[in-house]
């Protein structure tokens, strides 16, 4: 992997994760483009630019990182747990979806799911949730359910966690800080699995690159964090829908 390619997937990494469009997915089909194999070289530099996401959402929400906030972190762990046993009972079964075509048509039919939602099931902004910290433990186990269909390549985490975040009454800006907060337990607990597999593919790997890969994905999923809040302070979803829909066509085009 070369610094150029290093800088480019950082950038990917950061700007994809906590956006409703699906990291892996782009991930996946810049690699393609790049002609880089996916090799565990390559695992563990993703491992890299994923703790740096983590990191992106720990000095964001830094406050929130106390024992004072014990009572939101309970609803955060237990919208992590669908997830993390259906993925670990099923891991294997899940790698057996990495392709462009289930990417793409997950692109299409979450790209779908958003315009629907936006159109249909937002009630009134003065009726919805706008504080995490009072999302309620049933509301937080939807959202984790929710987050289920994330472990489909393509889906987004993020976004099937805005989605089902919005479904049980939080507004846009809400869902999508619970998101980021869902990412930590869920991203770490990826992230450490992965790095135990991976640990000594480091030695063989290009330190440099991992560096620059960690910088640049830090960098800008801190930025991507704060300005996307800002996005949803005026916007709604419905262009994150549009552009997912027009992805995974130009997707089904390239590669069919």
């Amino acid at each position: 992997m070369t610094l150029s390619d290093s800088v480019l997937l950082g950038i990917i990494e950061g700007f994809t994760e906590f956006l409703p469009i699906s990291s892996t997915g782009h991930l996946i089909v810049a690699s393609q483009f790049l002609g880089i194999d996916q090799t565990n070289v390559t695992k563990a530099y993703e491992v890299i630019i994923q703790f740096a996401a983590i990191l992106a959402v720990v000095l964001n929400y830094r406050e929130k990182f106390t024992f004072k906030h014990i009572s939101l972190w309970t609803k955060v762990f237990l919208a992590f747990l669908p997830i993390g046993a259906v993925g670990f009972v099923f891991s294997h079964q899940i790698k057996e979806l990495f392709s462009i075509t289930i990417v793409a048509t997950m692109f299409i039919i979450g790209g779908f799911i958003f315009l629907l939602v936006e159109k249909f099931y937002i009630p009134k902004e003065k009726e919805l949730i706008t504080n995490v910290e009072d999302v309620t433990l049933k509301q937080s186990l939807w959202i984790g359910i929710a987050q289920i269909f994330a472990l489909i390549p393509g889906t987004s985490r993020a976004g099937a966690t805005i989605i089902g975040a919005l479904l049980v009454g939080l507004n846009r800006k809400a869902s999508a800080e619970f998101s980021f907060l869902l990412a930590f337990p869920v991203m770490s607990a990826v992230s450490g699995y992965d790095l135990l597999k991976h640990y000594h593919e480091f030695s063989s790997a290009n330190i440099e690159a991992l560096a620059v890969g960690f910088v640049v994905a830090f960098a800008v999923a801190y930025l991507t964090i704060k300005l996307f809040l800002k996005f949803l302070e005026k916007f709604t979803f419905v262009a994150f829908g549009v552009y997912r829909i027009l992805f995974g066509v130009i997707l089904l085009t390239l590669f069919n």
